[in-house]
């Protein structure tokens, strides 16, 4: 089965409402230098406008001031993210600090007045833990990074993105079930893509539940209808349930899509042969042995799909059975000790009496029984 690659891009949410300002004068330098960053992006102005709101804060008084303590965090929050190498040498604890103030601030009743600024604030940090999510998988550090983008969907629910983030990093972990369970919060998104479906398809197959992936399939067919390896992962899954009615509408498309694919042909040759459909499995034999020679079954299927037509068919058996032989003996040659071919060829010797043919297989037979 083709698998698609998984690429893991980093999205950065980005700002698309412009904040307005408190312009009281005493937070006009705060305002000025963030306002003087956007414009010059000089970091210089960030630094500015944090020395701006620190001297606004000195005692228990300011600290509990709301307005200050939002527009602190929303500075703070802005060098967090902006500042990602440090340049301006901020403290370690500053991020932490942020965070619990921000905390406070979301609960408290007065947050409804800065709605605006909170949800600033609360993409600047979500694109920090992002960040830091990302370092701890590019060191395979799964189980910080899960944490640190289920810390940043605390503040960006909507953000589905992380959902594939957050599910990527539990299918890493082995955490089957939840890798799952934020899979199908991605599936049902307008931002769905066909590689999310395919992931959450392969985790339900994990786990042995084909039928929930089939379904997720399905339902990834109906949005990507072109998608050829969620329509492999469907034909395949039919396949490999033995439900060849439910997989013969496919064979068309899929062959269409994969004309020099042997694995496909053999699909198809299969499911033809299991509908009795004799001419049909006959020509995707052909067409897989013709792409790979070397492989055993369509040899050996095509070997037994001519004797069974042998017995089936009176007027064309020794013509079938002698192409029966010939295919037989070829996937012998193939794989010598697979004793598949060796018992059809049984029955194909004593059909036409060959007789030294058969002592020949039955003592074959006897050898590898005995091993």
């Amino acid at each position: 089965m083709l698998n698609r690659k998984i690429i893991i891009p980093v999205l950065i949410l980005t700002f698309a409402t412009s904040l307005a300002f408190c312009q009281s004068e005493v937070f006009k330098p705060v305002v000025n230098n963030l306002a003087l960053y956007k414009q010059k992006k000089d970091l210089k102005f960030l630094a500015a406008a944090k020395k701006s709101i620190d001297s606004l804060v000195t005692n228990h008084a300011d600290s509990a001031d709301y307005k200050k303590s939002v527009y602190r965090a929303l500075v703070n929050s802005t060098i967090l993210y902006i500042d990602s190498l440090n340049k301006l040498k901020q403290t370690a604890t500053l991020f932490t600090q942020t965070t619990d103030l921000v905390n406070k601030l979301c609960i408290s009743k007065k947050s409804a007045s800065f709605q605006d600024q909170l949800d600033y604030i609360k993409k600047c940090l979500a694109n920090v833990y992002i960040r830091i999510g990302f370092q701890y998988m590019n060191t395979s550090d799964f189980v910080n990074a899960e944490q640190a983008f289920l810390n940043a969907q605390k503040y960006v629910p909507s953000f589905k993105q992380l959902d594939f983030y957050i599910a990527y990093s539990n299918n890493k972990l082995g955490n089957l079930q939840d890798a799952a369970k934020y899979y199908n919060h991605l599936i049902d998104a307008d931002t769905a893509r066909a590689e999310y479906i395919e992931a959450a398809a392969n985790i339900y197959k994990s786990i042995g539940d084909t039928s929930k992936a089939l379904e997720v399939i399905k339902k990834g067919r109906s949005r990507f209808p072109d998608d050829k390896l969620l329509l492999m992962n469907e034909a395949n899954i039919y396949s490999n349930k033995k439900e060849y009615s439910a997989l013969e509408p496919l064979l068309k498309p899929l062959t269409d899509t994969y004309p020099n694919s042997a694995s496909v042909a053999f699909v198809a040759a299969n499911c033809y042969d299991n509908l009795n459909q004799y001419k049909l499995a006959e020509t995707y034999y052909l067409q897989a042995i013709d792409i790979n020679g070397s492989v055993y079954d369509p040899i050996f299927n095509l070997g037994l799909l001519y004797f069974k037509e042998s017995l089936i068919f009176p007027s064309e058996k020794i013509k079938n059975i002698n192409l029966a032989a010939a295919m037989l003996e070829k996937a012998n040659e193939i794989s010598p000790n697979d004793i598949r071919a060796l018992q059809v060829l049984q029955l194909v010797y004593a059909q036409t009496q060959n007789k030294n043919q058969l002592i020949r297989v039955n003592n074959k037979l006897k050898q590898l029984n005995n091993q």
